[in-house]
């Protein structure tokens, strides 16, 4: 590596450390640390086993955060330390070192800014995932098939795990709908991207002219908030329970009992089921409790329209409204129309390799309060 690359990365290293003093509020947080570890140690601080847990998670939050800064600084100065002595002295040896400890430090930088990226409120939190295919039959449900797998598989890759709450078949193939909950830390951070309507382009495989077809999926991702923090009251009369036999994978008991819930919370419509227990009144416990996220999560859009992080546009599955199209043929195009970033390697997308998207998106996401704050 030559020197005046070197040189160059160190001084957009500067450049990085200096914005991210500012828009992590470092000095803030060292007042933030002080004032909870303070709190940590009142003889009281257990009482309230719930807001304890909660204030130790923010504490070992801002303390990663601060230190790996404070790492980053220190070792920015030491690499400038050592360019200097490469620059005067032209040692092999020294410039060996030079760019292992800056190669070190690139990749340090790196895993930073992808924590800075997900230190949103919420992005550390459960998520709940909803896929449901748009107009088209089976071309749909194939695609949202398609969808789960493509999640499921980047799940896999991230260590998350996944607990399906409703599964329900496609009359020829693909599914009508899938509800799944993904649980991993930052899982909510790294999935809130996919909240939208997905186009897919592809010859049919269903079409025995080999035509091709414009295919929807509409995908709702739904932060999991802690139980505790859930300020909803759910009055009997604004919901409707059903119940109805349960299908799909999860023992042989799943296809005797009408066990499944199915909840319509009527004011807002909104609509939530689970399979996934053993019994109707555990099945009717986790869905009231997707519900309460779900109108949580509402309310907050409402209140709250800066909060960018969790607001979500409303839109039908249909033309023009796609967050992210999906071309297989006549040329293979993954882009996604709101940070810009496109690749052709459709296949390892759809193998779950969605990291660059979900980070483009972020970064946009924080360029875009940038210029709000700036209007």
């Amino acid at each position: 590596m030559e020197l005046y690359e070197i040189k160059s990365g160190l001084e957009k290293a500067h450049l990085f450390i200096k914005e991210a003093c500012q828009y992590l509020d470092i000095a803030g947080k060292e007042r933030e640390i002080d004032y909870l570890t303070h709190q940590t140690l009142k003889e009281d601080f257990w009482q309230d086993a719930s807001h304890a847990k909660q204030l130790y998670h923010q504490l070992s939050t801002y303390k990663k955060i601060v230190e790996t800064y404070h790492e980053l600084e220190e070792k920015l100065t030491s690499l400038e330390e050592t360019f200097l002595l490469v620059k005067e002295t032209e040692d092999d040896e020294f410039s060996q070192i030079l760019e292992e400890d800056y190669l070190s430090y690139q990749q340090l930088q790196q895993a930073f800014e992808k924590e800075m990226l997900l230190s949103g409120p919420y992005d550390h939190l459960n998520v709940l995932i909803d896929i449901h295919p748009g107009a088209g039959g089976t071309e749909s449900q194939d695609w949202a098939e398609m969808l789960y797998r493509m999640y499921t598989r980047y799940s896999q890759e991230k260590g998350f795990k996944i607990e399906v709450q409703d599964y329900l078949d496609g009359e020829e193939a693909g599914i009508k709908s899938v509800s799944f909950l993904v649980k991993g830390e930052h899982a909510y951070g790294h999935f809130k991207s996919e909240k939208g309507v997905h186009r897919l382009v592809r010859i049919s495989p269903f079409d025995a002219n080999k035509r091709r077809h414009t295919s929807f999926a509409s995908v709702d991702v739904t932060p999991q908030f802690e139980e505790e923090s859930l300020e909803v009251e759910l009055k009997n009369e604004d919901i409707r329970i059903d119940t109805y036999r349960a299908s799909g994978a999860g023992g042989q008991h799943i296809n005797k009992t009408d066990s499944a819930i199915r909840i319509t919370h009527l004011p807002t419509n909104i609509v939530v089921t689970c399979q996934s227990q053993r019994s109707q009144i555990q099945n009717r416990e986790q869905a009231i409790k997707m519900l309460k996220s779900k109108l949580y999560q509402l309310e907050l859009e409402k209140k709250e329209q800066a909060l960018h992080a969790i607001k979500g546009e409303a839109k039908s599955i249909e033309w023009g409204s796609q967050i992210r199209s999906y071309v297989f043929q006549p040329y293979s195009l993954v882009k996604d129309v709101r940070s810009r970033y496109e690749t052709s390697d459709v296949q390892g997308v759809m193998d779950g390799h969605l990291d660059d998207f979900v980070y483009a998106y972020l970064k946009w996401m924080l360029q875009k309060e940038d210029r709000d704050e700036a209007e």
